[in-house]
C-alpha cells in the first residue's frame, strides 16, 4: 500500500514576489514607497479577510 500524498510545502507565487520586492527595495534597485511594497501581501490579507467576513454571513443565513 503506497501513500501518495502531496503537501504544497514552501512558498506560493505571492511569497515569492513579496520576498523578490523586498530584495529589490532593501538594495536600491526599485525606490518605491513601502506600502507598494508590502502590496502583494495586503491584497492577500484583504481577500483572505473578505472570505471569511462572506463566510461568516452566508452562516448566519443559513443557521435560520
Amino acid at each position: 500500500m503506497s501513500s501518495s500524498s502531496s503537501n504544497s510545502g514552501g512558498l506560493g507565487f505571492v511569497g515569492m514576489l513579496q520576498i523578490l520586492f523586498i530584495g529589490l527595495k532593501l538594495t536600491n534597485f526599485i525606490a518605491w514607497p513601502w506600502w507598494q511594497v508590502m502590496l502583494p501581501t495586503i491584497i492577500s490579507f484583504s481577500i483572505f479577510i473578505v472570505c471569511l467576513i462572506l463566510a461568516a454571513i452566508l452562516l448566519l443565513f443559513i443557521d435560520k
